[in-house]
């Protein structure tokens, strides 16, 4: 990351209309303008996060953050660098009916648009630019996506340092620190099934992400590093579970495994493997790479792969 950049996040947020796709515009009180919603970094924030507390601040919104559609990069008066990560997000009836939005000193208004009207009324190349890769997915049958979500457990207690079971080695103080930071990335891709192997230092690492979301952490020894060292691990039963529930689900495991993982999600879904399922599974402890699959198709291959990591 540049040191002068400035960094921020937002989305194209989208919802179907009498079957017709509507994309929301911001209409800007003090700049005059018509953009995309977006806004700047929080300290600690990973982008992802960024992405969906802007939306919702912005619009009333709550989203779950879909497929990635783009970076924009442009010089401000300052002469700083901006650069802006975008994701593409449903915003479904439920919470358009919660949005509490009111015009304000920052939103003047909101309007939801079709594609062609949105290119017209865009204030900025720049987010036209990043409409026109939505617009790509709109093309391609795959705007409505779920995520699949392979996290590497945080930092552990090193081997040298655990006389106990390997299995029972606890999180380190920086893995602790780590379980909480990613709480924020993985809510805003909607995650909310949590699939954990046994071992300690996984289980503990979704542990905050449980206490958010209220839901029970479902462990199974089936994407364990012992079950893999003794050629018992069995990825693919878990992942063509979860392939065949097309519903957003985290799969926390080691670091051995996770190529196992990916593999099994290339293959259940007919997508050819290459070099960036290597990078998408080499994982450094606390990042998870997020697999977005088609909900009508999930057979139709992945249609895009991101990874996060942790700033702890």
């Amino acid at each position: 990351m540049t040191e002068t950049a400035i960094y921020a996040a937002g989305g194209v947020v989208w919802r179907i209309v009498d079957g017709k796709l509507r994309v929301l515009l911001i209409h800007r009180t003090k700049y005059r303008d018509v953009t995309l919603p977006k806004g700047k970094v929080d300290p600690g924030e990973m982008l992802a996060e960024t992405a969906a507390r802007e939306i919702q601040e912005e619009t009333g919104i709550r989203v779950n953050l879909g497929v990635p559609v783009g970076v924009s990069r442009y010089r401000l008066p300052s002469k700083r660098t901006k650069i802006v990560h975008y994701w593409s997000a449903e915003a479904t009836e439920p919470a358009i009916r919660a949005s509490s939005f009111v015009p304000n000193k920052e939103i003047a208004a909101l309007e939801w648009v079709s594609l062609k009207k949105a290119r017209a009324r865009l204030s900025y190349p720049v987010d036209v630019e990043i409409l026109e890769n939505f617009a790509r997915l709109v093309d391609e049958g795959v705007l409505q996506t779920f995520p699949i979500i392979a996290l590497r457990h945080a930092k552990a207690l090193p081997r040298e340092e655990w006389e106990g079971n390997d299995a029972a080695r606890p999180l380190a103080p920086r893995g602790k620190k780590q379980s909480q930071s990613i709480v924020g990335p993985l809510l805003a891709f909607g995650a909310r099934k949590i699939i954990s192997s046994p071992a300690v230092r996984c289980h503990k690492t979704v542990v905050p992400l449980a206490a958010a979301t209220g839901k029970k952490i479902e462990t199974t020894p089936l994407i364990s590093q012992d079950a893999w060292e003794e050629g018992r691990s069995d990825a693919r039963s878990v992942i063509g579970a979860r392939v065949r529930a097309r519903k957003p689900a985290i799969l926390c495991s080691h670091g051995p495994v996770l190529p196992d993982i990916l593999a099994e999600l290339a293959l259940a879904t007919g997508t050819l493997r290459g070099s960036y399922l290597g990078s998408a599974s080499a994982l450094e402890p606390g990042a998870f790479s997020v697999v977005h699959l088609s909900v009508q198709n999930p057979g139709s291959g992945i249609v895009a792969i991101e990874t996060h990591a942790p700033k702890v």
